[in-house]
């Protein structure tokens, strides 16, 4: 299912994984089925960095217990590969044991910027963490909810409600493996 908007690049409307090919990251061989990001143009945030009373909830989830925020983007950037309880941990202990979370958590946001072709703005990822953490936590988590992802249950979850959905899946690339 691709996005109706003329966006110009074919992205899928929802922001969940069409097929099992990395649509971020050019292949090994090369060729139709590499996906450049770097040819993309950057897009804008779909809100902004103050905007955390928009999702109430968040905003004080974040506040409160930042690590929790933290582990729900972590989990869906990384497509399930680490869970949101394993990451929510490991921020909680780098910010028990140095003070200092955003070290980590500005790595993420790299990656999602550059999963999803996001502006760097309005500065560098790390010097926003440090200066505004958890301002930049809840911009990532409005972005990939306003995405299409529903924070709360996980990756797998996303991705198995997003099959059962209306539309269909696109044809693999050409050169891409199929059963």
């Amino acid at each position: 299912m691709y996005s109706s908007k003329a966006d110009g690049y074919g992205t899928p409307a929802s922001g969940f994984p069409v097929s099992s090919a990395n649509q971020f990251y050019p292949s090994a061989g090369g060729g139709a089925a590499a996906f450049n990001v770097q040819s993309q143009a950057q897009v804008a945030w779909s809100t902004g960095l103050c905007n955390c009373c928009d999702d109430k909830s968040n905003c004080c989830v974040t506040c409160c217990c930042p690590c929790i925020t933290f582990g729900r983007i972590a989990e869906i950037v990384d497509r399930g590969s680490s869970s949101c309880g394993t990451s929510g941990a490991l921020y909680a202990l780098i910010c028990f044991v140095t003070g200092c979370p955003w070290f980590y958590s500005c790595f993420y946001r790299s990656r999602m910027r550059s999963q999803y072709s996001l502006k760097k703005s309005p500065c560098n990822d790390c010097l926003l963490h440090f200066c505004c953490e958890h301002c930049a936590l809840c911009q990532e988590y409005r972005e990939l909810k306003r995405r299409g992802f529903d924070m709360t249950i996980g990756w797998q979850a996303n991705v198995e409600r997003q099959g059962q959905g209306v539309g269909t899946v696109p044809p693999p690339l050409q050169g891409e493996m199929s059963r």
